[in-house]
């Protein structure tokens, strides 16, 4: 078992223990640590994005939208002009979102907007692209506008598309975003996954010869070719996506969990620090990379990986270490 271990020089500040789930092309699921069942949340929407579109009759929608639609991102102004895209093409207005309120997770963003007089929207949700795409689903299919309950056709699809892909039943919880979110061992996330890698490899030699394995192929490559949409700037999954010396998908969930999947290698990847720290997950993400061969083209050294003053002197560092029984 292994921990991310943070130091202030010699002294240790914080332990994280950390599980590795890994889905590799012969359908073997291993996992390194403790199979903890956790909850999905935003690393699942690949998934909730497909069932909208499949919801939608997969109409023609660009990357840039797929990206957003999958995306918890930072509300910076190029987010927030894909979303409204989104909601145009469906004619629907912002008052369709029903994922509430926050402040952009990108604080210049943030100000901006305050400086200017205005107020935080369901627009500027990390979440809004997923959910644009739930309610033009909902519209579409003459369904309640409240897309959120668990009892919802569009949840029960959803659920259903989970739990296929996972390979057992979910725990149903409600996410930040108002929509269910579905728990499951983390080796049925790292499962899950590994057909988002496998979609990806399929869409990418011409061979997805169905709509499940084409429509998430395209979400996923969406993603990896357009990561700013998906994340924002100065954050984790976009530093991995950029790094990365091959193509590479990946999505950050909630409280430490983090999704992995690489086309080439039909593998996939589930991180889960079990603190739910994410100060933690740079370390453990490269960390398990590593362990299938995957070093990612940091700056070294990496700004996540240490810890600094406020004068930006170096004071200690945040590291892998064997946890120590």
């Amino acid at each position: 078992m292994f921990a991310v271990v943070q130091t202030r020089g010699a002294i240790v500040e914080a332990t994280h223990p950390f599980s590795v789930a890994s889905a590799w092309p012969d359908g073997r699921v291993t996992v390194e640590g403790r199979d903890v069942t956790t909850a999905f949340r935003s690393a699942a929407k690949p998934f909730q994005l497909a069932v909208s579109l499949e919801a939608l009759g997969d109409p023609p929608v660009s990357e840039a939208m797929l990206a957003v639609g999958a995306a918890s991102h930072s509300a910076e102004p190029a987010h927030l002009e894909v979303v409204r895209l989104v909601l145009a093409q469906f004619g629907l207005s912002e008052g369709a979102l029903r994922c509430g309120a926050h402040a952009p997770m990108h604080e210049p963003s943030a100000h901006a907007v305050l400086r200017a007089g205005g107020a935080f929207t369901d627009l500027h949700n990390n979440c809004s692209g997923k959910h644009a795409f739930m309610a033009a689903a909902a519209r579409r299919g003459g369904l309640d506008a409240d897309y959120r309950p668990a009892d919802h056709p569009l949840q029960r699809a959803n659920r259903a598309a989970l739990e296929q892909a996972a390979g057992g039943a979910a725990q149903v919880a409600t996410d930040g975003c108002g929509v269910p979110t579905f728990g499951f061992p983390l080796s049925g996330i790292a499962r899950a996954w590994g057909h988002v890698a496998a979609s990806m490899a399929a869409v990418e030699a011409a061979a997805a010869t169905d709509a499940t394995t084409a429509r998430l192929g395209r979400i996923a490559w969406a993603m990896a070719k357009h990561p700013q949409l998906t994340s924002g700037t100065g954050r984790l999954d976009l530093d991995v996506v950029r790094a990365s010396p091959e193509p590479i998908t990946v999505k950050v969930g909630a409280m430490g969990l983090f999704c992995i999947a690489l086309p080439r290698r039909r593998l996939a990847l589930a991180v889960k620090v079990a603190s739910g720290v994410a100060e933690a997950l740079p370390a453990a993400v490269r960390w398990a990379l590593e362990r299938v061969g995957v070093s990612l083209r940091l700056p070294s050294p990496w700004p996540l990986c240490e810890v600094r003053s406020v004068a930006g002197l170096v004071a200690g560092e945040v590291a892998v270490r064997p946890l120590q029984p």
